[in-house]
């Protein structure tokens, strides 16, 4: 399956020029068979998020994009969200505590929201988001090579604000995946791999060089 597994909408993201029903209606059109919204320091579209859901027949799974002192964590699996800022290492406990997973975003990206070389401190991490549609090829290129390294999980995220973006890169999921749960258990096993969508296909990142 192919999850968009970073995106932004507008009512809840500020930043973000796109509606949720604008999003599933060009994930669905591409080829995706499932996106991740992941509003900033939100998760308040989960209502509206399974009503749309259950309409369109389409797979959509709410997390959130948290800044912490390191640098933002793409969070799933977490009902509250924590109320203040707060160390990465303390938020990814809490978040595996809970039964959740967090995924370092854009880690290389030089705005003072990458963990960069931070990442290689955190214990409990699920995944490194090695291509991110919103960030310098090269600054992606360090976090796939980071990521290989360190043998955590890498993932594929269009990090959506704009409708051009939805689905850029994406998250292969072998196996089924209805719900967060499936979601969840996929990450945790490692069931995933980056994709990139060219040429209106998806292709694997995995088998390219980085140089």
């Amino acid at each position: 399956m192919l999850i968009d597994t970073h995106m932004h909408e507008s009512k809840y993201s500020h930043d973000s020029e796109v509606s949720l029903e604008e999003i599933v209606t060009k994930a669905k059109d591409i080829g995706l068979d499932g996106v991740c919204m992941t509003d900033h320091e939100s998760n308040q579209i989960k209502k509206e998020a399974a009503e749309l859901a259950k309409k369109e027949d389409f797979l959509i799974i709410v997390g959130a994009e948290v800044l912490t002192y390191e640098g933002d964590l793409l969070v799933f699996g977490l009902d509250e969200l924590p109320k203040r800022k707060m160390h990465a290492q303390e938020l990814i406990d809490i978040v595996n505590e809970n039964g959740g997973v967090t995924i370092s975003a854009h880690p290389f990206r030089n705005n003072g929201r990458g963990m960069g070389e931070k990442i290689r401190e955190l214990r409990g991490l699920a995944g490194i988001e090695t291509f991110n549609g919103s960030t310098k090829p090269e600054n992606n290129s360090k976090a796939y090579k980071l990521a290989l390294e360190l043998g955590i999980p890498c993932f594929g995220g269009s990090d959506t604000h704009v409708i051009e973006r939805v689905g850029k890169f994406a998250t292969a999921f072998s196996g089924r995946v209805s719900n967060m749960e499936d979601f969840i258990t996929a990450i945790k096993e490692g069931r995933v791999s980056p994709v990139s969508y060219t040429n209106n296909m998806f292709k694997a990142k995995e088998q390219e060089k980085v140089s």
